[in-house]
């Protein structure tokens, strides 16, 4: 049995053109003041430092810039469709890079125009406070919104279409969203995952009434059924969406090579060279050696209480396989007593995620203090050393124990095509609550869609997914 629905909102989800234009206007209202919020922020730092007039002054300073700066903001973010519906509304990568061109835009056009700076602050302290409150103010839209929703009742009820194994995956990675599974079509023998069974592919027109959408779960699902069933399906005005393989992921880096007969296209290793190198590199630095300014006072402390705590060194170099599988000294706080390693072998049975992946929820070597490092990755911090010795990356996929990559198989270890990295798709998306295989696709994912927006949004993320400290062993 369903929950009654609040009479209000469900007549509000009836009324599809006014949601559409209230989510428009909320936006854009939340965009303009997040972006005018960061611009009088950063004047009034400026001021604060200074000794300069007060409050009103910098309002005033900020109300002058403003305007302009929202309309190219606006503009950019329409652009990227971040006011479109939001299951198809891109995330915080996109608004990163949007502010950053909004910026970029109203800097081109101040020297163009012939404006004197005595500093360049107000863009850059601009677009610092500009990424918090936006992107702040959208979280909190999206939460208030969804619950708002989920309150009316409103769920995109979807149907799995594929085969058993797969459709099972995709029902386990849409738990929790605001997707609802509510039926599958198996093209063979049926899983078990408590959806309803639809029956065949001939049956589905039947239920589509049923539903919002229609996923294919299984990357070989047969070309021609899917032909027909995406006819069929927008016929009744049905989205129809497809779960990404690890093949769909990588065409993103084709190239086109001309061919006698047929047109071929050339998947391109997942590597960074050139350009896209020295760009990364060159973020990893500034930003390694900015956080290890930032947080010294952190790293002492952690050492500190280390030290006083248990027996052993306060840093534990783990040798890790990193590029192209060479071993390097990955640099942590210990969190574990000192024969730790000697007691692996004993815990093996124990082990909770199985596979190549050796997690214990309750591990019994770690320390009192080594468990609340963990808990909220604070053990990792040293590993910014690591960045600025050229062994690892700001982000990227983490390195894992020799014990673990002895036993990936080898289509997993394609993620050792580039640096490991500190933080990753993997720690903002579940960290030890994903398997092998999801980790992996999450690596290939990462290096297909890699942009410096896309480091520093993962960056962003990382520090409530460390608050929340989920799937933190």
């Amino acid at each position: 049995m369903r929950a009654p629905r609040p009479y209000l909102l469900g007549a509000l989800l009836r009324l599809e053109v006014a949601r559409r234009i209230a989510r428009l206007v909320a936006l854009a209202a939340l965009d303009f003041a997040g972006l005018l919020l960061g611009i009088w922020t950063a004047l009034e730092v400026k001021q604060a430092v200074r000794g300069g007039p007060g409050l009103g002054f910098a309002f005033d300073q900020a109300l002058d810039v403003a305007p302009l700066a929202a309309l190219v903001m606006l503009l950019l973010f329409a652009r990227s469709r971040l006011y479109a519906d939001r299951a198809v509304r891109p995330g915080f990568s996109a608004v990163v890079a949007s502010l950053f061109q909004t910026t970029l835009v109203i800097f081109l056009y101040a020297v163009v125009e012939g404006y004197d700076f005595q500093s360049y602050y107000i863009f850059y302290g601009g677009l610092f406070f500009a990424l918090f409150y936006v992107s702040g103010l959208r979280f909190g839209f999206e939460r208030l919104s969804y619950a708002l929703l989920k309150a009316a009742g409103y769920r995109r009820r979807a149907v799995l279409v594929g085969s058993g194994d797969h459709i099972d995956g995709v029902a386990s990675a849409l738990r929790g969203s605001e997707v609802e599974p509510v039926g599958f079509v198996s093209l063979t023998p049926r899983p078990h995952n408590g959806l309803r069974d639809l029956g065949t592919l001939a049956d589905l027109e039947q239920h589509l009434d049923e539903v919002d959408e229609v996923i294919i779960a299984d990357p070989d699902f047969p070309q021609e059924l899917a032909v027909e069933l995406v006819e069929r399906c927008h016929a009744q005005g049905k989205a129809v969406r497809v779960a990404p393989s690890t093949m769909e992921i990588l065409m993103d880096r084709v190239e086109f090579v001309p061919g006698q007969a047929l047109p071929l296209f050339e998947l391109k290793a997942p590597v960074f060279d050139g350009v896209d190198f020295v760009v990364k590199r060159a973020f990893d630095l500034v930003g390694g050696v900015l956080l290890v300014l930032a947080l010294s006072p952190l790293f002492a402390a952690i050492a500190l209480l280390v030290r006083a705590t248990s027996r052993g060194p306060v840093i534990y170099r783990s040798m890790r396989p990193g590029l192209g599988g060479d071993l390097f000294p990955c640099f942590k706080f210990r969190t574990m007593e000192q024969d730790a390693e000697h007691r692996q072998g004993e815990l093996e049975d124990r082990n909770e995620l199985g596979g190549a992946i050796f997690k214990i929820r309750d591990d019994p070597r770690v320390t009192r203090i080594g468990r609340l490092l963990r808990r909220f990755s604070l053990d990792e911090l040293p590993q910014l050393l690591n960045v600025l010795r050229g062994e690892m990356s700001l982000v990227g996929p983490r390195p894992l124990p020799q014990r673990d990559y002895d036993r990936l198989e080898d289509w997993h270890r394609k993620r050792y095509l580039v640096l490991p990295g500190m933080t990753g798709l993997w720690q903002v998306s579940g960290r030890s609550e994903l398997d092998p295989d999801e980790l992996v696709r999450l690596d290939f994912l990462y290096l297909e869609r890699w942009s410096v927006f896309l480091d520093l949004s993962i960056l962003i993320k990382t520090v409530p997914a460390v608050i929340r400290s989920r799937g933190a062993w």
